[in-house]
C-alpha cells in the first residue's frame, strides 16, 4: 500500500484509480490485523496467559489503533471529495509520516513477537543453542528487517515519487492546447477534485480548444 504511488508503471494509471487501490489494500491489512488480534486474545484467553503484559503486545495494540485512526481519516481526507484542498495539503505531510512510522512500529512488532515466540517455546534444546528452528526464525527476522528498509528507501526517494506531469497526462483531452493543458494541470496538483469537478474543467478545456481551433491557432501537441 504505501508504495503503490511508487511503482512506474502505476504512474500512467488514474490517480483516483491508484488511490483506491492504496485504500484498498490498506483496508485488508486492517482487517488482517483485527483477525489477528482476536485469535491472540482467544489463545491467550484459551490457555489462561496474561493478556497485554510484554513490550510486544503493548507496541502491537498501539499500532493497530493509530492504524485505524490513520486508515479513517485517509478515508475522509483523501479518498472522500468533502474535503477542503487547504485540509489535504496541511495534512498530506502528517498522513505520509505516520503511515511510515506505524509501517516500522509493525515491523519491530513483527521482531519482537517472533523473538518472543522462540524464548518461549524453544526447552530442548533452548534458544541459545542455536537449533534449527533458531536459526530459521532469526533468517527471518533479517528478511523483515531487508523488506522494511526497501519499502522505506522507495518511499523516501524523490526520483520514485510519481511525476507530477502524469496527473496532468491522465485528464488532458486529445489534442489539448498548452491552455487546456495548465488548466487541467493546475486541478490535478492542487486538489484532487471529485471526478465532476474534473469533467466540468476538462469539459470548459474541450470548448477552449475548438476556439483556438477556428481561430487557426491550435498547437501542434
Amino acid at each position: 500500500a504505501i508504495i503503490v504511488y511508487r511503482l512506474p508503471w502505476t504512474w500512467k494509471c488514474s490517480k483516483l484509480l491508484m488511490k483506491f487501490i492504496h485504500a484498498g489494500l490498506n483496508t485488508i491489512a486492517m482487517i488482517l490485523a483485527i483477525v489477528s488480534m482476536v485469535a491472540v486474545f482467544d489463545f491467550h484467553n484459551a490457555k489462561n496467559i496474561p493478556n497485554m503484559y510484554s513490550l510486544h503486545s503493548w507496541i502491537g495494540l498501539t499500532a493497530v489503533i493509530f492504524y485505524s485512526l490513520q486508515l479513517f481519516l485517509g478515508f475522509a481526507v483523501f479518498l472522500l471529495p468533502f474535503a477542503p484542498v487547504h485540509l489535504r495539503v496541511a495534512l498530506m505531510p502528517i498522513h505520509v509520516y505516520s503511515g511510515l512510522t506505524i509501517f516500522a512500529t509493525v515491523i519491530a512488532t513483527a521482531l519482537m513477537g517472533i523473538t518472543e515466540k522462540l524464548i518461549f517455546a524453544l526447552k530442548n534444546p533452548a534458544y541459545s543453542a542455536s537449533p534449527p528452528e533458531a536459526t530459521l526464525v532469526n533468517c527471518l527476522g533479517i528478511l523483515l528487517v531487508i523488506f522494511g528498509s526497501l519499502i522505506l528507501w522507495m518511499a523516501s526517494r524523490p526520483h520514485w515519487k510519481r511525476p507530477p506531469a502524469e496527473n496532468a497526462k491522465i485528464l488532458r483531452p486529445t489534442g489539448a492546447t498548452p491552455e487546456g493543458t495548465e488548466v487541467e494541470s493546475t486541478m490535478t496538483n492542487s486538489s484532487n477534485a471529485d471526478k465532476s469537478d474534473l469533467r466540468s474543467n476538462t469539459e470548459a478545456a474541450r470548448k477552449q480548444n475548438i476556439k483556438f481551433d477556428e481561430a487557426g491557432q491550435r498547437s501542434t501537441m
